[in-house]
């Protein structure tokens, strides 16, 4: 599992180690690890032994092991040039070390960016995780200009001029095709918009392990830890044991919800779907083993959980069925039309656990916010949501976020997504493959964190690169599952 803590937490661990360790060893460990990842990209395109590399350069510590990394270097025979952007705050020891071994050092404002000249590798060593807001209107334009060159950018801890406990970007910042991280994650390198400014991550261990918390800030599953969620059916399973979802879904002008809805919750792994809505001629064509009712929902028969709202529309017959399902002692996931349909005191008061599961536009109609908001404080959204509804909340989008509703459980963020994945009928796939999950008995927080993961990757499956339905995506979730398992 891949963890992530806040700056805080990270800055109490260093200090922490710091006190048991000589003098700016904590600091060369992670110069030495970054300078192996310069050597790494240096190397695929080329060697390290005559490139060239420039260091923009700041007044932190991640300024300071940009230019003990680059001593390094410039020692294995790269042409190393640092350009301090606040040269009277330059770490001088990291100064100090560059020039002896043979790299170049100027004030960055001195620079003429349009003779840059050859450039094989930059490294962003502008603001460390205590920054905030966007870079400086002349930090900003020196950037530009060495992206201009097509280089590789590096970026030290995270790119400086993202929110590092956040994932926020509230200015201009760097876009990095990679970026080497010490010690620990840092919630912005995993969560939008911050995450896609940070292209391929990699961590180096400078020995924080010990020093930080056993509970992380946040945490993104890899494939064990979802093969050990995942149910599978044992030698006395019948489709009772295996889980039965009940899907209220899909409506005269949207009845395909209800056949994707349904699909996402076979291919999910249910051992039974029943279906209640005004889609039942759809769904018996497209999955002729769905078990349908016409309804109200607590008369179709037993269930283990509930998923209601894809596709569901707003008339009285859409209101009931939403109440009707709230008022089941299983658990319910809501989705799409359901959310603007249920009252938040009966989510509030239900005993049995709730799931909601909104894109930021439901989110901030949810929240009573503008969608900006919540696109911009993804992380904020999702925690105010959970504890707000007391559930657990899966928030749709290119970082999906899972947070339950006690605030004690780290936030998950799924590691899976695509931007395949942003077309009609996909969140309605997502909704009854996590109703199957919430079936066979995973825990809300468990079942949306699974969930999401094999919905991202069904999305890769089936993409392949290219275009893909909400169909192809629900078809390919058993290729999924397969892949987790095997």
């Amino acid at each position: 599992m891949r963890t992530a803590y806040s700056v805080k937490t990270v800055r109490a661990a260093e200090r922490a180690l710091m006190a048991r360790l000589p003098e700016g060893a904590l600091m060369q460990r992670a110069a030495a690890g970054l300078a192996v990842a310069c050597g790494d990209l240096l190397r695929r395109n080329g060697r390290v032994y005559g490139s060239r590399v420039v260091l923009l350069v700041g007044s932190g510590d991640n300024g300071g092991d940009a230019l003990y990394a680059g001593a390094r270097l410039a020692r294995r025979g790269a042409g190393v040039r640092a350009l301090l952007i606040s040269p009277d705050r330059a770490h001088e020891g990291g100064v100090a070390a560059l020039r002896a071994a043979g790299g170049l050092v100027e004030e960055a404002a001195q620079v003429r960016t349009d003779r840059i000249g050859r450039v094989d590798l930059v490294v962003d060593g502008i603001t460390g995780i205590g920054g905030r807001g966007g870079l400086r209107p002349d930090a900003a334009a020196l950037v530009r200009a060495y992206r201009a060159t097509g280089a590789p950018i590096l970026a030290v801890d995270l790119p400086s001029g993202v929110e590092a406990d956040t994932g926020e970007v509230l200015g201009d910042a760097v876009r990095a095709d990679a970026t080497v991280t010490f010690g620990a994650y840092k919630p912005g390198l995993l969560v939008d918009p911050a995450a896609d400014l940070a292209g391929a991550l990699h961590l180096v261990d400078i020995g924080l392990g010990d020093e930080l918390p056993d509970v992380p800030d946040l945490e993104a599953l890899q494939y064990a830890d979802v093969t050990a969620l995942l149910p599978v059916p044992g030698s006395e399973s019948d489709k009772y044991r295996r889980g039965v979802v009940g899907i209220v879904a899909g409506s005269a002008r949207y009845p395909g919800a209800a056949v994707l809805a349904v699909g996402g919750a076979l291919r999910g792994g249910a051992g039974a779907v029943r279906y209640v809505g005004p889609g039942a001629g759809a769904v018996i064509a497209r999955h002729p083993e769905t078990l349908v009712h016409t309804g109200p929902p607590s008369k179709a028969g037993r269930v283990q959980a509930w998923v209601v709202g894809p596709g569901l529309g707003d008339g009285t017959d859409a209101v009931s069925a939403v109440a009707d399902v709230l008022d089941a002692e299983v658990p319910v996931l809501v989705d799409a039309d359901g959310l603007r349909l249920l009252d938040a005191a009966v989510v509030r008061s239900r005993t049995a656990p709730t799931v909601l599961t909104p894109h930021a536009g439901e989110a901030a109609a949810l929240l009573g916010v503008p969608r900006e908001a919540v696109e911009g404080e993804r992380l904020a959204a999702v925690r105010e949501l959970a504890a707000r509804y007391r559930s657990t909340v899966l928030l749709k989008g290119s970082t999906t976020l899972v947070a339950d509703g006690t605030g004690r459980a780290p936030v998950r963020v799924n590691p899976t997504g695509t931007s395949w994945l942003a077309t009609a009928g996909s969140g309605d796939v997502l909704s009854g493959l996590t109703g199957s999950l919430l079936a066979a008995g995973l825990d809300p927080r468990d079942a949306a964190s699974a969930g999401a993961y094999l919905h991202g990757l069904a999305a890769r499956h089936a993409s392949d690169g290219g275009p893909v339905s909400a169909q192809d995506v629900a078809d390919a979730v058993p290729a999924a599952w397969r892949d987790v398992r095997a």
